[in-house]
């Protein structure tokens, strides 16, 4: 498991963290149109400055002090969890989830039902279904799983 630390974003991070997130969903998210990235685009700029200015967002740094995944939690829910596709598999992705949880009080955390990668690494580290919507928050058909921690997550 990585040993990197954990710190929040300030704004000279938020071009690297649109950076993250970009290629993160081009490499897991398969099912999205390069026209449903574009029309994501402005919304996800605009939530990274959000949840920066009011200190949400969480960073895991290289040893270069560059941000390689993030992490935002708001009301114990999971609403950004983003790992560079060069730290897939480092471990990146599931010291953010600790630190969600044992940090800040993580309960709960929505997935597409596509991105089966992520549906099963909420899974094997403690999440189950609770709900599922048929759309996605912005009305397209892209299913939602709503998912909580198990009782002994």
């Amino acid at each position: 498991m990585t040993s990197l630390p954990i710190s929040l974003a300030v704004p000279a991070d938020l071009p690297r963290l649109f950076n993250v997130w970009h290629l993160s969903v081009r490499a897991t998210h398969d099912f999205l149109a390069d026209s449903d990235i574009a029309f994501l685009m402005p919304f996800v700029r605009d939530e990274l400055a959000r949840v920066t200015a009011e200190g949400l967002l969480h960073v895991l740094r290289a040893d270069d002090g560059v941000a390689c995944a993030f992490l935002c939690v708001e009301h114990a829910k999971i609403e950004m969890l983003f790992v560079h596709p060069d730290r897939r598999g480092s471990g990146a992705g599931r010291t953010l989830l600790r630190h969600a949880i044992d940090t800040l009080g993580a309960t709960a955390v929505d997935v597409n039902e596509h991105n089966t990668q992520a549906h099963g690494f909420y899974r094997h580290l403690g999440f189950i279904l609770e709900n599922r919507s048929e759309r996605d928050p912005f009305g397209q058909p892209f299913p939602i799983l709503h998912l909580k921690l198990a009782e002994n997550g």
